[in-house]
């Protein structure tokens, strides 16, 4: 199928790439020339596991290219998805929507009669959105004058990708949702995922299809309701999250074993392992935004949500257990050395929106610890978009410990769960380690001399 997206940061790349290899003709589109510069060169300016190498792929087959030309890329098209970012507001109370009715009248002012055109919605976007997006493709269509009837139709189909694992979940979804209620959109959309829903495609030889992995879920729903499921999904993966970490500040009172608790629950099938991880919460942009988001459209119509309230403030709370424990063990941090171990909110990422690494660097710098940080990916990011923090970086995890009061680790990379213990403690002034993560051996570390604190554990 022809297919353009609308914007290549994270998600519009990973939905381009992956269409791409599956056998489409895809373009993407960017008012950033120096980003589709980039693109074409089979570059990639962000971290994303197999991404650039999906990418090039993509291009040496010439079935993936990228453009600053709107009309050159919906000239051709038959879906085109709307990928734009969709940041909180500057209050941070609401969703900037700025980029999407852009984008939507600039869709109208250049779409020309003839065949259908499916405009779907991928960027996540308030409930009711559907609808909005379509009054501005209208919009842009009315300043083209009378240029003949243009057929189009707004659908939605939200994604569900986790940073670090975006290409999995694209090729292996747990569901596709598609939103819509036209018969054509539905067919059209369905008719393009086919394969995934089927997964009767050939994997890439770097991500093999997971055992037993059967054919994918197909919902079909109103837009609105697809909106909805995208929300919920975010909100209710947070509140699991924000659960866990309350039971695991309880734990530490009473004496208890969070990771016992999560298995214990866990095994419960109406619960479920997944997001039982208790730690320094959860963060990134997605999480917060949508958690905040579906508290303002629940207030908006004169209800409180209050579950979605208290997991949100829980969250917040939760990043600065490591600080607590901090003074517990050193007393004091001021003039402490104090390394940080993880910048990105998540592993296999070099996002730092939302990261609880940077929150907890500034407490410690506003009580007044020396502190020194490392990321594996994420430290060219760190330095260009939080200059003012008050941190030095250092070379790598060993680098970091030497001469170091206590270490934190906030991002629970391969590189620093799998690190030479040993050394570290060689290294460090006093082996002092606060494991925000729980991602640590707790009896191997206190065997090699080090004062340990999880959190829960």
């Amino acid at each position: 199928m022809k297919i353009t997206v609308i914007g290549t940061g994270w998600v519009g790349l990973t939905t381009a790439a992956v269409f791409a290899f599956l056998g489409n003709d895809v373009i993407g589109y960017d008012v950033n020339e120096k980003l589709i510069g980039q693109l074409r060169a089979g570059r990639v300016p962000f971290f994303e596991p197999h991404l650039e190498e999906l990418t090039r792929e993509g291009l040496a087959c010439r079935r993936l290219s990228f453009t600053t030309d709107i009309g050159a890329a919906l000239s051709t098209a038959e879906i085109i998805f709307l990928a734009v970012g969709t940041p909180p507001t500057s209050d941070g109370r609401g969703v900037e929507m700025s980029f999407v009715s852009r984008a939507a009248t600039v869709i109208g002012e250049n779409l020309r009669p003839g065949k259908l055109r499916v405009v779907v919605n991928k960027s996540t976007v308030p409930v009711g959105s559907n609808g909005w997006v379509d009054s501005f493709i209208r919009q842009g269509l009315a300043q083209q004058g009378d240029a003949g009837p243009v057929d189009f139709v707004v659908a939605s189909n939200p994604e569900f990708l986790r940073e670090g694992s975006a290409i999995a979940d694209t090729f292996y979804p747990d569901r596709v949702v598609i939103g819509a209620t036209d018969a054509r959109a539905i067919e059209a959309l369905t008719r393009l995922y086919h394969p995934i829903l089927m997964q009767d495609f050939t994997p890439p030889f770097f991500l093999p299809r997971p055992a037993g992995r059967g054919k994918v879920p197909l919902v079909v729903v109103d837009p609105v309701t697809a909106e909805l499921i995208k929300y919920a999904a975010n909100a209710f993966l947070s509140t699991k999250i924000s659960f866990i970490n309350e039971i695991a500040n309880l734990c530490d009172f009473v004496g208890a074993n969070v990771k016992d608790v999560a298995r214990g629950i866990g095994l419960d099938h109406r619960i479920g392992e997944a997001f039982l991880n208790a730690g320094i919460g959860w963060g990134g942009s997605c999480f917060p935004k949508d958690v905040i988001a579906l508290i303002r459209e629940a207030e908006a119509y004169g209800y409180e949500a209050k579950l979605l309230k208290a997991t949100y403030e829980v969250n917040a709370a939760q990043r600065f257990v490591v600080i607590r424990k901090l003074q517990e063990v050193l007393k004091t941090v001021r003039g402490k050395t104090i390394g940080i171990l993880g910048l990105a909110f998540k592993p296999n990422t070099d996002d730092l929106r939302g990261a609880p690494a940077l929150d907890i660097i500034r407490k410690l710098g506003e009580l007044g610890a020396i502190v020194r940080a490392y990321d594996p990916v994420a430290m060219h990011r760190c330095r260009a978009e939080a200059p003012d923090l008050p941190a030095s970086y250092a070379n790598d995890i060993y680098n970091l410990a030497t001469g170091a009061d206590a270490l934190v680790l906030v991002t629970e990379w391969e590189e620093f769960t799998q690190a030479n213990w040993v050394d570290i403690a060689r290294l460090m002034r006093t082996p002092v380690v606060i494991d925000g993560r729980n991602a640590l051996n707790k009896k191997y570390l206190e065997g090699l001399g080090f004062v340990y604190r999880g959190v829960g554990v």
